[in-house]
């Protein structure tokens, strides 16, 4: 799915102003923002196995429980464990399949979006897989990795397809797929799943629909983020309230 739909997206980004993708953003060459964050969580898991002393059981490390998202903790006021879930696995497994994940998709998303709005897409995924987690999982139960932020790329895959007018059956039966594991495997959070999906399709259909053809359509589209990451955190206010 990864080559073939680099190649789809990449020759249909030839029919837009040369200067500028379909979101409105100059073309940003090779990915830089998708190997980073693979390396930050690379250095991240290999932290926790180190300070943990196993490879397997590296959610025994004093780093892993300060920063794994449990809904109490973060209504106590250790709001980090937003973000910083999103960069923690638990044993290498986790690890692999998020980062292939991230690599085969997140690749594509970023060379349509550009580096600054591929960001912005995987920040608010992210924020908002936390948001539901913080609504719909256990108060106590910790929730860890980074499928929140990925399952949002897969929405904003599909979206940028529909906007292309390529054909997204692919797409949709890996989000279908993955879905249906994340609802049928223990241990799986389909909160953050759903939510990181949800958030991800919604930001890139702001970026790529809302103001096109408009000299303002920079400030349409950082408006329509700021609003989706304030929706993320004003649920995340509803889930404190919740705990």
């Amino acid at each position: 799915m990864g080559q073939h739909c680099v190649d789809c997206l990449a020759e249909s980004s030839r029919s837009a102003p040369r200067w500028r993708n379909v979101a409105g953003a100059t073309r940003a060459g090779k990915p830089v923002i998708v190997p980073a964050l693979i390396a930050v969580n690379v250095a991240v898991f290999v932290l926790t196995v180190v300070t943990a002393g196993s490879l397997n059981r590296n959610f025994d490390s004093p780093l892993f429980g300060l920063g794994a998202l449990t809904p109490v903790d973060v209504a106590d006021g250790q709001l980090w464990r937003l973000v910083t879930s999103g960069f923690l696995h638990i044993g290498p497994l986790h690890l692999a399949f998020n980062m292939f994940a991230l690599w085969v998709i997140g690749r594509e998303v970023e060379a349509v979006l550009g580096r600054a709005r591929f960001t912005a897409v995987y920040g608010v995924s992210l924020l908002g897989g936390s948001a539901a987690v913080m609504l719909l999982s256990n108060p106590l139960g910790p929730t860890a990795g980074a499928s929140g932020a990925v399952f949002g790329l897969m929405g904003a895959l599909f979206v940028l397809l529909r906007r292309l007018r390529l054909p997204a059956g692919q797409v949709i039966g890996v989000i279908a797929i993955n879905v249906v594991i994340s609802f049928t495997l223990q241990g799986i959070s389909w909160q953050g799943h759903l939510g990181g999906l949800v958030f991800g399709a919604a930001v890139t259909a702001a970026l790529v629909y809302l103001g096109a053809g408009s000299p303002n359509r920079r400030q349409v589209q950082i408006a329509s983020i700021s609003g989706l990451a304030l929706l993320a955190l004003i649920l995340i206010g509803a889930g404190v309230a919740l705990v």
